[in-house]
């Protein structure tokens, strides 16, 4: 009896192995499940858009990728929804900073290391506005004005209070030699961030640099400076410094890059990471790249994962400084 139940147990094992192995070499067999974990129009929506059509443009994945829109807490319902679909390597979203951010300032409890990460694909890059008739005329003048009174200037974005936009700006902030960022006034603008610049309710406004375009072409604002390695190579943003040519020596990358559910298989991240990595040398997805003023930047999913672990490192310093750390 005993050699008989080995011998079903090792034959239960063995079919299961096959049967995985099967699926494996099988993938993909079916359609996906895209995900944006915001409303549609923004820049995790129009990423795994984009990701989606160019993979299919180019015949790289023939299965159909239909987006659904997963909007809700800084991009928590949709991860909470991802912890649902554990090991289905069909189940696929994008994410950016806030995927750090909202576990580390306790927002949710779930975190980067409950995905999987496949690869990274892009940077965007943040700006710094003021008005048109603004007394800053660099970022440096703005440091200035902070170091001898903190109070002194009202900062606005459109994310919360310790999410992307704060940080970016109090990055630049610490750069710059900035002590006492917990004393900044941050003012989180949900909507009529640029008409809160202009009508004088905030002194500068830490965002993507794609809002600052229309009003920069319009006359109606100053960008004193991108947070991006190296100036934009063209577009009305061309002509604005970075930080370091403000002397500030520090660079704020808005990464977005593709994950899968908590226990993705090995051979199905593979897969899905070749696939975006093929997608990222076409004319395609360069252009458009070009067409979002997005930096077209491939990692692995071992190299994705170093810079999320160096990442959310960097991000704690910052947020423990300003009492937003909550782990």
């Amino acid at each position: 009896m005993k050699r008989s139940a080995a011998i079903s147990v090792f034959a239960a094992l063995f079919i299961a192995a096959f049967a995985f192995t099967a699926a494996a070499a099988d993938y993909p067999s079916r359609p996906f499940e895209f995900l944006a974990p915001a409303g549609a129009g923004g820049g995790w929506d129009t990423t795994i858009r984009m990701v989606g059509k160019t993979l299919a443009d180019q015949k790289i994945i023939t299965q159909p990728m239909p987006v659904t829109n997963k909007p809700g807490g800084g991009g928590a319902v949709n991860l909470a929804y991802m912890q649902k679909k554990k090991g289905n390597p069909y189940t696929i979203t994008v994410y950016s900073p806030p995927i750090l951010l909202i576990n580390l300032t306790g927002q949710t409890k779930l975190g980067y290391k409950d995905l999987t990460p496949i690869s990274m694909l892009i940077n965007d890059f943040g700006a710094y506005a003021v008005p048109k008739d603004s007394k800053f005329n660099n970022m440096k003048d703005v440091m200035d004005a902070i170091k001898k009174d903190p109070k002194s200037v009202k900062v606005g974005g459109t994310s919360s209070a310790g999410s992307m936009d704060h940080i970016q700006f109090l990055q630049a902030a610490r750069a710059a030699g900035v002590k006492n960022l917990k004393e900044i006034p941050y003012i989180s603008l949900q909507e009529g961030s640029m008409a809160s610049l202009m009508g004088g309710h905030i002194d500068l406004l830490s965002t993507g640099m794609a809002e600052t375009v229309g009003a920069l072409e319009a006359g109606d604002i100053k960008v004193l400076a991108v947070s991006s390695p190296n100036r934009i190579k063209s577009g009305p943003l061309s002509k604005v410094p970075t930080l370091k040519e403000n002397g500030i020596d520090t660079v704020f990358i808005n990464w977005r890059g593709i994950f899968g559910t908590p226990g993705m298989g090995k051979a199905e991240r593979d897969y899905m990471a070749n696939a975006l990595k093929k997608m990222a040398g076409t004319k395609e997805w360069k252009d458009v790249c070009m067409k979002n003023g997005w930096e077209p930047v491939y990692m692995d999913a071992g190299q994705f994962t170093k810079f999320l672990d160096k990442t959310n490192d960097e991000y704690k310093v910052i947020l423990g400084e300003i009492g937003f750390l909550k782990q």
